[in-house]
């Protein structure tokens, strides 16, 4: 086993099943790891904590660390250069007869394989998710601002505080929906408008992703399943074309394919259409205790699909000053098969 050390909260979870904002672990073989944090934390992390022996840096974790470093002896410790500041990381290495080792991503790469455990989270939270869009379904009113809409889906997802957020939702009106990440503004909702709603919850910290885009309607609630009935034909057309962009791509999804080649397949859909311009992010990306892991489903993407696997499948079409579409759900390799979580289609 190599040594390293890691300091991201989501990493620190990953370790030993507890994480603070101010800590440090470290493992240098099966049997010697270390959690590192100061007396604010150190009860509740020897409470946590099994797999590690909890130490009280005194508020100095790179003084703490180097000292245990220096006493193993050890030649190679990975860390992730992502995680560390020049500063952090310059206190920390300074004149230790240690090479530390660059990995980018060191702990997602651990994670990109989910446990049956894992999964079974993430689908949890993935329900949990799909139940607050339907809470948000019941509220939509004709008149609301974007920004007020976007504070009542996060009420809704959160369902009373029973939930964090996996991210702030997205909640965008017609040509704001036009932009992937769309800030809410001050436009009001009415009657024929296109709404896009891209939110997620965390059960016990594994996140979800979900992303619906409907057509607004005079005492009518959205249906926020896969398929849509716009009223605008030049609308309908381009959801159609979106969602069958999906399709194609949870069709190729498969054990040993390249992720670059399900983005592919989405890609050719809407390339096919006409509107491959307006396709302007990758097809997908990871989840799991971070919104966005690995695999990555883009064009550039070296990633293999493997059993395990958790990732989002969202083709989008975004047409500026007009509106955009956007269809998203996640998806599990089972077995050796594709499972959508939750399935709404």
């Amino acid at each position: 086993m190599k040594a390293y050390i890691v300091q991201n909260e989501n990493a620190l979870f990953y370790e030993c099943g507890f994480s603070c904002d101010n800590a440090l672990f470290l493992r240098f073989d099966k049997d010697e790891a270390y959690f590192l944090t100061d007396g604010r934390y150190i009860t509740e992390a020897k409470e946590s904590i099994k797999n590690a022996e909890v130490l009280d840096a005194k508020r100095d974790l790179v003084k703490k660390a180097r000292d245990i470093i220096k006493k193993a002896r050890l030649k190679n410790i990975i860390f992730d250069p992502l995680e560390f500041s020049v500063a952090k990381f310059g206190a920390l290495s300074k004149n230790l007869n240690v090479n530390f080792v660059p990995q980018k991503n060191f702990s997602q790469i651990k994670r990109t394989i989910k446990t049956p455990e894992e999964i079974k989270l993430i689908e949890t939270a993935a329900m949990i998710g799909q139940n607050g869009f339907e809470r948000f379904a019941q509220i939509l009113e004709v008149g609301k601002s974007e920004q007020e809409l976007h504070y009542e889906a996060q009420n809704a997802m959160r369902d009373g505080g029973k939930n964090k957020l996996s991210f702030s939702p997205i909640c965008a009106l017609n040509e704001n929906a036009a932009k992937p990440h769309a800030k809410p503004g001050e436009k009001r909702l009415a009657s024929g408008d296109l709404l896009l709603l891209d939110a997620g919850v965390k059960y016990r910290r594994y996140c979800s992703d979900r992303t619906r885009t409907i057509e607004m309607r005079d005492g009518a609630l959205f249906d926020n399943k896969n398929e849509q009935k716009f009223q605008d034909a030049f609308r309908q057309k381009i959801y159609d074309i979106v969602l069958k962009a999906q399709e194609a791509a949870i069709n190729a999804v498969k054990i040993g394919v390249k992720a670059s080649d399900i983005d592919k397949a989405a890609r050719d859909v809407i390339e096919k259409a006409g509107f491959g311009r307006y396709f302007i992010h990758s097809t997908g990306h990871g989840v799991g205790l971070d919104i966005h892991e690995l695999p990555v489903i883009s064009p550039k993407s070296r990633d293999i699909i493997e059993e395990g696997m958790v990732f989002t499948v969202e083709p989008g079409i975004y047409l500026p000053d007009e509106f955009g579409v956007r269809i998203e759900d996640m998806a599990a390799i089972i077995d050796g098969k594709v499972k959508i979580l939750h399935e709404n289609r």
